[in-house]
């Protein structure tokens, strides 16, 4: 586990999934954390199990500047200033695709996950310059480097965040300040539920059936949890990281090593599969091949 002790985080989208497991985390590796959502129930919740010394919670709508700075300052009011800023928040947006383009859903969308990205780690910098540096992760996605895995607005956008977090990294290193992104592949959380449109409470059970099913679509067999991601988040976030900057963190099952038929023996393979041939085919027909 990292070493967070002494340290002070915000992680936005904290009251579920991927925020919530990075709560458990980085506050059991000794962060205090401002967590900030829109889910006021479930954050209040929060900051009752861990205790206000340890968990603030703050309502703070990520697409508008003043919840954004007055959560970095509560914040600082609160733990003594900020060293980690985790921006986490999103939701699935517009499923519009290029053909159907939903121009206020594609600014709501860019609203969360790439604006808001901005403007936190703009906010954020005089905080970390008056601790002398601090550690900024975002949330990316698989959607970033591989086709069919999102909508296109939401793709394009956590394509924006990956890269932005090099290009800030290089704009602030010399306040010390370092930036990474994580591009979680395909982990259980109400996202998927939230985005076909279901109620908060039907997204969350709906989570379980992601991870009870989405084993076989990775190498690693079995279905990403909030917490692989928050031991990544809380890994850059920590000084064993502090020389790594810039970088896009990967932690997806091996969803995006290649193709099917590259880690699952009983997939014939693009070839084969246009041929109608299956495995147990091609097998038999190369045996007869080296019989002769």
């Amino acid at each position: 586990m990292a070493d967070l002790s002494g340290k002070t985080a915000i992680i936005t989208g904290a009251a579920s999934g991927i925020g919530l497991a990075s709560v458990e985390v980085f506050v059991a590796a000794g962060a205090k954390v401002l967590a900030a959502d829109i889910q006021d129930e479930k954050g209040k919740a929060l900051e009752a199990r861990f205790g206000a010394d340890t968990v603030r919670y703050v309502h703070c709508d990520v697409t508008n500047a003043d919840d954004l700075e007055a959560a970095l300052q509560t914040c600082a009011d609160s733990f003594g200033g900020l060293d980690i800023l985790f921006n986490n928040a999103g939701h699935g947006g517009t499923p519009a695709n290029l053909e159907e383009f939903d121009p206020d859903g594609f600014d709501a969308t860019v609203a969360v996950l790439l604006k808001s990205v901005f403007q936190a780690t703009h906010l954020a910098i005089p905080h970390f310059k008056a601790r002398g540096g601090g550690s900024v992760i975002n949330t990316s996605s698989i959607s970033a480097v591989c086709a069919g895995y999102a909508p296109i607005v939401y793709s394009v956008c956590k394509k924006g965040v990956a890269h932005f977090s090099k290009l800030a990294a290089a704009e602030l290193a010399k306040h010390q300040i370092r930036v990474n992104a994580v591009l979680p592949g395909f982990i259980a959380t109400s996202i998927f539920g939230a985005s076909l449109g279901l109620p908060r409470a039907q997204a969350d059970q709906m989570a379980e059936l992601v991870a009870q099913g989405g084993g076989a679509m990775q190498p690693a067999g079995r279905t990403g949890t909030g917490k692989d991601i928050a031991e990544m988040a809380a890994f850059l976030a920590s000084d064993a990281a502090s020389f790594i900057t810039g970088g896009e963190f990967l932690v997806d099952g091996g969803m995006t090593v290649g193709p099917r038929h590259s880690w699952d023996e009983n997939d014939a393979g693009p070839l084969l599969n246009a041929l109608g041939i299956t495995p147990e085919q091609a097998e038999a027909m190369q045996a007869a091949m080296k019989a002769g």
